[in-house]
C-alpha cells in the first residue's frame, strides 16, 4: 500500500502547532477589532485576509518538516494579505517562516534566502521611491528591510553557531573515541608486556623444576634424589626471586618495598649465571652448554654495555631458547653464542641439538617462540628459528638480530 505523500512530512513539531495556533487566534482577534494595516486595495473583500492568515498558520506547521516549502506557501499568502488589509500576525508569521528556512532548511538555502532577502530589499527600495516621491516611503523600506534581512541573518547567525557547536561536539566525540583507543591498545600492550616477563622469567625455573621432580620420581637412587631436589629447592627460590623483582615493577615506586630493586632488569652479565643453571638443571637429560661470548678479547673487559631493552630482550632469548632446549632437545651440547658488531648490531646464536623425541621432558604452552619474535619486532630486529643441518647432524637454530645504533647506548656509556 503506498503512502500518502503528505504522510512523509511527518507530525508538525510541539512549538510549530503552537506558533501556528497562537499566530492564527492573534489574527483572529485582530480581524474582529478591526485592527488593520490599511484598507482593500483593488476592491478586494477585507474577509480574504482571513483565507491568507489561515494558509498563513498551515505554513507555520511545516516550518521545521518542510521549511522551504513553507515559506514559499508563505509568499502568496503574504501577497494577499497585503492587498486586502494586511494583519500584523500575518506578516509576524512571515518573518517566521524566513527565519526557519534559513535555521532549518538545506544548507544551499540558507546560502541563497538571505541573499534574496537584500536583493528584495533594495529592488523595493528603488521601485517604491521611483513611483512614490513621499517621505513615508522611506518609512515602508526600513519596514520591508526588517521584515526580510532581520529573521533572514538571525537565521545565518543562529544556525552558524548550532553547526559549530555540532563540530565541537563531534570533535570532542572522536577525541574521547581516539583516547579509548589509545587506553585499550596500551592496556593490551602492557598486558601482552607483563605475559611475556612472566613467562620468560618464570618458564625456565619451572622447567627444570619439572625435568628434576619426573627424574626423582623414576630413579631409585638416594643420591640422585637429594641432588634432583636441591636443584628444584634452588630453581624455586629462584623463580620466587623473580617474581618478587616483578611484582616490585608493578607497584608504586613510591610504595614501601616496591620498585626500588636495582635488579630487576636482567642484563648479558648475568649469562654466565644462566648458563650454570642450565648445566645443572640438563645433566640428567645428557645435556651439556657453553657460551661464547665474542664481546670479550683474549680476557678483556667486554665492551660498553647497550641500551636496556636491547640487553633485556636478547638475555631473554638465551633464558628462552635454554628452555626449549631443556624440554626438547637431544642429548648433545647445546651453544650458546653473542656477537656484537659495534654500533650496528647485536645477534644472539642459540644451537641445540634436534632429534625426534615422544614428548617433551616438561609441558609447555608454545608462548615461547611468540614472545621471542615480539621482542625482535619491537626493536625492528630479524629472528628466526627452526630446525637446520649442523655438523652434528639436524639441530635447531635460534637466530635473533638486534640493531643496536650508536644514538642509542645509555647516556651513561657515551661520555669519555
Amino acid at each position: 500500500m503506498t503512502a500518502h505523500p503528505l504522510a512523509a512530512l511527518g507530525r508538525p513539531h510541539r512549538a510549530d502547532a503552537l506558533i501556528a495556533g497562537g499566530g492564527l487566534a492573534g489574527g483572529l482577534l485582530l480581524w474582529l477589532l478591526g485592527l488593520q494595516g490599511g484598507p482593500p486595495l483593488f476592491g478586494l473583500p477585507s474577509a480574504l485576509t482571513l483565507v491568507s492568515l489561515t494558509v498563513m498558520s498551515a505554513a507555520e506547521l511545516l516550518r521545521r518538516t518542510a521549511p522551504v516549502a513553507a515559506l514559499v506557501l508563505g509568499i502568496p499568502a503574504l501577497a494577499l494579505d497585503i492587498c486586502t488589509g494586511t494583519l500584523v500576525a500575518t506578516v509576524l508569521m512571515f518573518t517566521d517562516l524566513i527565519y526557519a528556512a534559513v535555521l532549518y532548511g538545506s544548507p544551499a538555502a540558507a546560502r541563497r534566502i538571505p541573499f534574496h532577502c537584500v536583493l528584495l530589499t533594495v529592488l523595493s527600495t528603488i521601485v517604491l521611491t521611483a513611483l512614490w516621491h513621499d517621505p513615508q516611503v522611506l518609512m515602508l523600506c526600513i519596514a520591508i528591510a526588517v521584515g526580510t534581512l532581520t529573521p533572514a541573518w538571525t537565521g545565518v547567525i543562529i544556525r552558524n553557531h548550532r553547526d559549530a557547536a555540532q563540530a565541537a561536539r563531534l570533535r570532542a566525540e572522536q577525541t574521547a573515541l581516539l583516547a579509548e583507543m589509545d587506553r585499550r591498545q596500551a592496556v593490551t600492550g602492557e598486558r601482552t608486556r607483563m605475559a611475556r616477563e612472566l613467562h620468560d622469567m618464570v618458564a625456565n625455573h619451572l622447567s627444570a623444576i619439572a625435568i628434576h621432580s619426573t627424574a626423582a620420581q623414576s630413579i631409585d637412587d638416594p643420591a640422585a634424589t637429594r641432588e634432583a631436589l636441591g636443584v628444584i629447592r634452588e630453581n624455586s627460590v629462584q623463580g620466587l626471586a623473580e617474581m618478587r623483582r616483578l611484582i616490585g615493577l608493578l607497584r608504586d615506586p613510591k610504595a614501601p618495598g616496591g620498585g626500588d630493586e636495582p635488579a630487576a632488569t636482567p642484563t648479558l652479565d648475568g649469562l654466565d649465571t644462566l648458563i650454570t643453571q642450565a648445566r645443572a638443571s640438563g645433566a640428567s637429560s645428557g645435556l651439556t652448554f657453553t657460551l661464547d661470548d665474542t664481546r670479550r678479547a683474549d680476557g678483556a673487559e667486554l665492551s660498553p654495555r647497550m641500551a636496556a631493552p636491547v640487553e633485556l630482550a636478547a638475555y631473554r632469548i638465551v633464558q628462552e631458547s635454554l628452555t626449549n632446549a631443556l624440554k626438547h632437545a637431544a642429548p648433545g651440547e647445546v651453544r650458546v653464542r653473542i656477537d656484537h658488531d659495534h654500533g650496528v648490531a647485536l645477534t644472539v646464536t642459540v644451537i641445540s641439538p634436534f632429534g625426534e623425541r615422544p614428548g617433551p621432558r616438561a609441558p609447555g604452552s608454545g608462548a615461547g617462540l611468540v614472545g621471542m619474535r615480539e621482542r625482535i619486532a619491537l626493536l625492528g630486529g630479524a629472528f628466526e628459528a627452526g630446525p637446520g643441518n649442523g655438523p652434528d647432524g639436524r639441530v635447531w637454530l635460534v637466530r635473533a638480530e638486534m640493531p643496536v645504533p650508536e644514538e642509542e647506548r645509555r647516556p651513561e656509556e657515551k661520555r669519555p
